[in-house]
């Protein structure tokens, strides 16, 4: 299973500038679409593109290990 964090990395980028950051402000910024980055930010996006990860990625200035965590099945 993949994890996505999300919504863990926007609440530090919030906390480090001191300022409340929403979805379509990182929809605005990246281009990717607001309904994706819900999605991955509810955990609903298993098939979502590496470009986008790249944005994200590059938009909250983090590592890709930062945002997604794969998590064997049992």
């Amino acid at each position: 299973m993949i994890r996505y964090h999300l919504k863990e990395l926007i609440a530090e980028k919030e906390f480090q500038t001191g300022k409340r950051l929403s979805l379509k402000e990182i929809a605005d910024a990246t281009g990717i679409h607001l309904s994706t980055l819900s999605r991955i930010a509810n955990q609903k996006a298993p098939n979502t593109t590496i470009g986008n990860l790249e944005k994200i990625c590059n938009f909250l200035n983090c590592k890709i290990q930062d945002l997604v965590e794969f998590l064997p099945d049992e």
